[in-house]
């Protein structure tokens, strides 16, 4: 359980110990100390306390846990059956006091996201008919007012636009190739745990959930930088995975290409329990997407989480012309994962679906950094191949349009 530090008289400058002022003086801090760990006993049973799986939120709210690398550059895994929560970070109750002040969650004591000079990592607010959200967007060093392309990150529970980018390093790509990146942050007032709703049918529909909010800090951004409108692109992890997948579903005409590692597809959960089934890879029958979307896909065999299913899934949901070609490759990453990658091209040669199984893995942006979290350093890089499928497809207009 956690308890605010004891305040140390030591480093204050007080009289004699013994004198009437001392005494009054300790008794007035012992009830500021009593008074602060009652306030926060009353937010916890609230709210949940911090990496206690008996509070209201571990209850209320499904979170997807992770148990932290055992080692440094080690991954991100699944917890083992019987085992409880992931362990967190050191818990900064200033930090949390501010994040609340802010209306947004605490950084558990993160080092900044590193940016290069010349480029800017940014906040801003969108607010539309569906609601509002914060969201923080990327400009590279080398933006001079020209249309680049934008990729839309959208992070897993507990994780906020800080911790995916620094996980992802999807800034760093960005940097060198030159594109801009937009990260929406999820409310905690829509989810406790700071996960998208993937699972609640009414943020699986185009007009009035989170699918629309997200749109609309895309075109935001497209609006501001002038960013190129036929090459927007999305991406995410977990429930930020599905995310995107419910993106494909509802707006295939502003997303030329998805990305979803270790998420599924738009439709598998309509409610909480049928979420848990659909984890378990009992998801529910889905429907083709009326348009097809470029779809790559990331997931571990290992991953006790969102079981790998759920990944044949979103691509048989993400729909594809008839007549393409199948190509098979199996290879083992610089890091030591072995990975199975299936390629699906057209007539022309470009690939429009990518499925990369990742062997032994579990719920973990592969070939991520350690200094975000739900990631495996090991793998093949996630973001560099999704940022390549991204790159060789412009939206396309609609027959007739």
């Amino acid at each position: 359980m956690f308890r605010f530090p004891k305040i140390d008289l030591s480093k204050f400058d007080l009289p004699p110990h013994g004198s009437a002022g001392t005494d009054r003086l300790s008794e007035r801090m012992v009830r500021f100390q009593r008074t602060q760990e009652a306030a926060f006993a009353k937010w916890a049973q609230t709210y949940g306390r911090p990496g206690d799986p008996s509070g209201p939120a571990a209850g209320g709210d499904t979170i997807l846990d992770m148990e932290a690398p055992g080692a440094p550059g080690g991954a991100w895994t699944a917890p083992r059956p019987g085992q409880g929560r992931a362990a967190q970070p050191e818990f900064d109750p200033s930090a949390l006091m501010r994040g609340l002040r802010e209306g947004r969650p605490a950084s558990r004591g993160r080092s900044p996201v590193p940016v290069p000079p010349g480029a800017r990592f940014e906040e801003r607010a969108f607010t539309g008919t569906a609601g509002s959200r914060r969201y923080k967007v990327y400009v590279p060093s080398g933006y001079a007012g020209r249309a680049l392309p934008l990729v839309v990150m959208l992070h897993g529970c507990t994780q906020d636009p800080d911790d995916f980018a620094a996980g992802t390093q999807m800034n760093a790509l960005a940097e060198e190739q030159t594109f801009l990146v937009a990260y929406p942050a999820q409310a905690q007032s829509a989810h406790m745990q700071r996960c998208w709703n993937w699972y609640a049918a009414g943020d699986q529909a185009r007009e009035g959930g989170e699918p629309e909010l997200i749109a609309g800090i895309a075109r935001a951004v497209i609006a501001e930088f002038s960013a190129d409108p036929t090459r927007v692109y999305a991406a995410g992890l977990s429930a930020g995975g599905a995310a995107a997948a419910i993106l494909a579903a509802t707006y295939p005409d502003l997303f030329a290409a998805v990305g979803i590692h270790s998420g599924l597809a738009c439709g598998a959960a309509r409610d909480l329990p049928s979420a848990l089934a659909a984890m378990k890879g009992q998801a529910g029958p889905t429907r083709t997407n009326p348009r097809a979307v470029p779809t790559i896909v990331f997931h571990g065999d290992g991953d006790r989480t969102v079981h790998p299913a759920n990944g044949d899934q979103v691509l048989a949901q993400a729909g594809a012309a008839p007549g393409l070609t199948e190509t098979v490759t199996r290879d083992t990453s610089p890091g030591g994962i072995a990975y199975t990658r299936t390629v699906r091209s057209d007539a022309s040669g470009r690939p429009v679906q990518e499925h990369w199984l990742l062997h032994g893995a579990g719920h973990a942006w592969s070939g991520g950094s350690p200094a975000g979290s739900y990631t495996e350093p090991r793998g093949p890089d996630a973001s560099r191949a999704m940022l390549r499928f991204f790159l060789s497809h412009t939206l396309e207009p609609r027959a007739g349009a």
